[in-house]
């Protein structure tokens, strides 16, 4: 591979991720009901409101989960694979590949979300408990419903709660079977995003 198909890359999976994970939030705070006025989620609006609006004329919302914004992410990531097989040289892929590839980078880039929300989750709680910055009360609207569960099991010890533990152990546990799962359908990692 060149250098120009290597810079091609570069950009296409820099931008393409970028873009990519702007849409998988604003789906993900709109399943959770997230601060719809809050300046990031206002941002997350503006940027992907263009190649939305479009698709919700055409795909309606289903019990309150806008199909539309998944929809977007799935064609927005199989256009950005497509984009990186002629970056590396492969030509057009089969599309029915290239969706089922796109579907599993999704739930990929999804668990790494809520691994790095977490993280900067309990990050922030030892730094700035307290903080009402905009993005820590997304990132905390966003993974207190997918903590809830592991509240349940484990209640906090003595002022310590170890959630966080069991919930890294299962993101990780999901990621492990994601990767058998994108081993038999020969998903070819370094096209696909969020693997």
């Amino acid at each position: 591979m060149g250098p120009l198909s290597e810079i091609a890359v570069l950009l296409i999976s820099t931008f393409g991720t970028l873009y990519l994970t702007i849409i998988m939030l604003r789906f993900l705070f709109q399943v959770v009901r997230a601060d719809f006025y809050n300046p990031v989620s206002q941002f997350m609006v503006k940027a992907t409101n263009p190649l939305l609006m479009p698709l919700r004329k055409i795909i309606p919302g289903v019990g309150g989960i806008d199909l539309a914004s998944l929809v977007l992410a799935m064609l927005f990531h199989w256009l950005v694979i497509q984009l990186m097989a002629f970056a590396f040289g492969a030509g057009v892929l089969n599309p029915a590949n290239a969706l089922i590839w796109a579907f599993i980078g999704l739930i990929s880039l999804t668990l790494n979300i809520f691994f790095v929300a977490l993280l900067v989750m309990i990050i922030a709680s030892w730094i700035a408990p307290m903080s009402h910055n905009p993005i820590l009360i997304l990132i905390h609207q966003l993974v207190e419903p997918a903590m809830a569960p592991f509240r349940k099991i484990i209640p906090p010890l003595g002022g310590l709660d170890i959630t966080p533990i069991f919930a890294f152990l299962a993101i990780q546990v999901c990621k492990i079977l994601l990767n058998t799962f994108a081993a038999s359908v020969q998903l070819p990692r370094v096209i696909v995003l969020g693997i």
